[in-house]
């Protein structure tokens, strides 16, 4: 399937103030505070990615971005303005894809496109929405008989009829199978090309590695690493991870207190140490010496394998090493 073609009309990316300034925002709820003196800047024509586990307070930030959620304190700028003065402005001027989105099942695609359209003094017409989230074939189909990527894809076209500055993108392709995904990574990456500014969450980190320009990790309320991709998989020290566990280890109470981490830690090129769920996870720089070590120091120490494997280092990695936890933990 080709990519899709860059919509026309597509608003070039805007010199000037930041497209998302956030400042000392915070917001509380009766049993928890969800954002804690968040300070972030999206540029415009940036793909900025927020990645957090649930709880972090993720959701709770973009929603107040989108100003769906007043927050308690702080400040709050979209392309200049702010949703105590300039709602009607901003809602003309950027556009969202929640993570699921409802429509009327018995609708065709076109009239739910039509009817979107409706909402915007300007933007794109329903033709050029259809074609730009490749759903010709589909246009006089309801949406009730739509696929998961196709109504995701929808909910895309839906997000950008107005022809928006400013994009959010939820969660856009939780649920969908490999190719509905990278068919979704596509139009993204035309919308990128076009130089819209777009806010993006996703639990799938090489999603966003594939992506976002940059990215900010969050977790308690807080952003806790910000960075290019690349800049925050070199920080955690090495460009590859090793993992392993010893069969004795595993047998018994999946604590794998029987390594001597130290002797580990002293061979070269090994930057850090952590363990989860019984399973080693070394940060090596260089793979082809570290990992004869490796074999070499456990044989020494008396212990067997039980698995051993190695990866480049992702994003992944990084986000395990700063909050303890998989982006998909509860």
């Amino acid at each position: 399937m080709n990519a899709p073609s860059s919509p026309k009309g597509v608003p070039a990316a805007i010199p000037g103030g930041p497209a998302l300034l956030l400042k000392s925002l915070r917001k509380s709820f009766t049993d928890v505070t969800a954002v804690d003196g968040l300070d972030l800047e999206v540029a415009r024509g940036e793909c900025f990615g927020l990645l957090g586990p649930n709880g972090a307070g993720k959701t709770t930030t973009i929603e107040i971005c989108e100003g769906l959620t007043d927050p308690d304190s702080g400040t709050v700028e979209l392309l200049g303005l702010n949703w105590q003065t300039g709602a009607d402005q901003l809602r003309q001027r950027i556009g969202i894809q929640l993570q699921e989105t409802q429509f009327p099942e018995k609708l065709k695609v076109e009239e739910t496109l039509r009817l979107f359209r409706s909402f915007f003094k300007q933007g794109l017409s329903v033709d050029e929405s259809i074609k730009t989230a490749q759903l010709e074939e589909k246009r006089n189909s309801r949406v009730g008989g739509l696929s998961g990527g196709q109504k995701q894809r929808l909910a895309m076209a839906c997000a950008l009829v107005g022809n928006p500055e400013l994009l959010f993108l939820d969660e856009p392709t939780t649920g969908l199978d490999p190719q509905a995904r990278r068919h979704l990574w596509d139009l993204v990456d035309e919308l990128k090309r076009g130089g819209r500014t777009i806010i993006l969450t996703t639990h799938y980190m090489d999603e966003a590695e594939r992506l976002c320009d940059r990215v900010g990790i969050m977790d308690h309320g807080r952003i806790i690493a910000l960075g290019t991709p690349q800049e925050l998989i070199a920080s955690i020290g090495g460009e590859h991870i090793v993992e392993f566990s010893t069969a004795s280890a595993r047998a018994a109470s999946e604590t794998p207190h029987e390594v001597e981490v130290a002797p580990m830690l002293a061979i070269p090129g090994i930057q850090s140490h952590r363990v989860d769920a019984g399973l080693h996870q070394l940060s090596v720089s260089h793979l082809h010496t570290a990992v004869p070590a490796i074999f070499a120091e456990l044989t020494a120490q008396g212990l067997d394998l039980s698995e051993f494997r190695t990866h480049s280092a992702t994003l992944e990695d990084v986000f395990v090493g700063l909050t303890g936890r998989t982006l998909r933990d509860e």
